[in-house]
């Protein structure tokens, strides 16, 4: 991340620290690995569909990281103890009218996409649709944020493991497979772990607030084995997928083990601001994990 004083308010570098690209890949790979598992199981793929099924995921993580954004700023959460990313509303880089608008807009876009969706997957999806939207939208709005609950980690898991892969998956075939189900719990649970260290690193501000976060309410021993848990947990699950006939090559997932030991002992000995890094560290290792598990797919359909 650029310098805070490097930032003019309004530009590119403004717009970037709102939307935070960095955490893009949590949408994307779910996505990619479920269109990835649909062609070796159905050997469907429909690139439309698949267009609007990207789109849709990146926009609700966007969506998440903007109210995510101005919310911490318009509840006045920001204190001198918080030692995570700056806030582009709270530095005031972008404006709380610009920033509102821009969520509007891209909510609008959003249920665009999402009838899309429905135009070509059946009414699910509007179900689907408005709940990602209003679950993104609350992570920091309404009276009762669900950022200030225990309960982000498995909003997390649900949205970006659950639905992401499932979804992605039903649109291409119109069923939903067991290996489809265990590939969500797994990028989900990547994605959760993301989270995590953010809460991790931000507990003792987030304590201050009032915020329960899963951080808070379990304590640091217990939260860190739960953050073990849910960074072996996809690892493990690949050798189960891996036993379904033919998909040996799923084992590929398995060279993700270096990206993986080392979280583990950054998580218990870094502090503050150089969990940052390790936070980024899971979003390349859902990245990769994703990545490895479309190649062990597509050599799977070729043998």
């Amino acid at each position: 991340m650029t310098g805070v004083e490097d930032v003019k308010p309004g530009s590119l570098k403004a717009w970037m620290a709102f939307t935070r690209p960095k955490t893009w890949g949590v949408a994307v790979a779910p996505v990619i690995a479920a269109l990835s598992l649909a062609l070796f199981e159905t050997g469907r793929f429909d690139a439309l569909t698949a267009f609007f099924t990207m789109t849709i995921a990146l926009l609700m993580q966007i969506i998440s990281n903007m109210k995510n954004d101005l919310g911490y700023t318009e509840k006045k959460a920001e204190t001198g103890n918080r030692r995570g990313l700056p806030r582009a509303t709270t530095q005031g880089w972008i404006s709380i009218s610009a920033a509102r608008r821009a969520i509007l807009t891209l909510i609008v876009l959003a249920l665009l996409n999402t009838a899309v969706l429905i135009w070509l997957g059946g009414w699910v999806f509007a179900l689907i649709g408005i709940s990602s939207v209003i679950a993104a939208y609350s992570y920091m709005g309404g009276p009762k944020p669900i950022a200030y609950t225990p309960f982000g980690e498995a909003t997390v898991l649900v949205f970006f493991g659950l639905t992401a892969v499932c979804g992605s998956y039903y649109l291409q075939t119109f069923t939903v497979s067991a290996n489809a189900v265990l590939l969500s719990i797994s990028l989900g649970s990547i994605a959760a772990a993301v989270l995590a260290v953010n809460n991790w690193r931000d507990r003792v501000h987030d304590k201050s607030i009032g915020r329960q976060t899963l951080a808070v309410v379990l304590g640091d021993k217990t939260f860190t084995a739960v953050f073990r848990i849910m960074t072996a947990l996809p690892l493990a699950l690949g050798l189960v997928m891996a036993a379904a006939p033919g998909f040996w090559p799923c084992l590929l997932v398995l060279l993700c083990l270096p990206l993986c030991l080392p979280l583990w002992k950054q998580f218990g000995t870094l502090q503050h601001e150089a969990l940052n890094a390790t936070m980024f560290g899971c979003v390349k290792y859902e990245l990769a994990y994703s990545v490895l598990f479309s190649l062990g797919a597509l050599l799977a359909c070729l043998l």
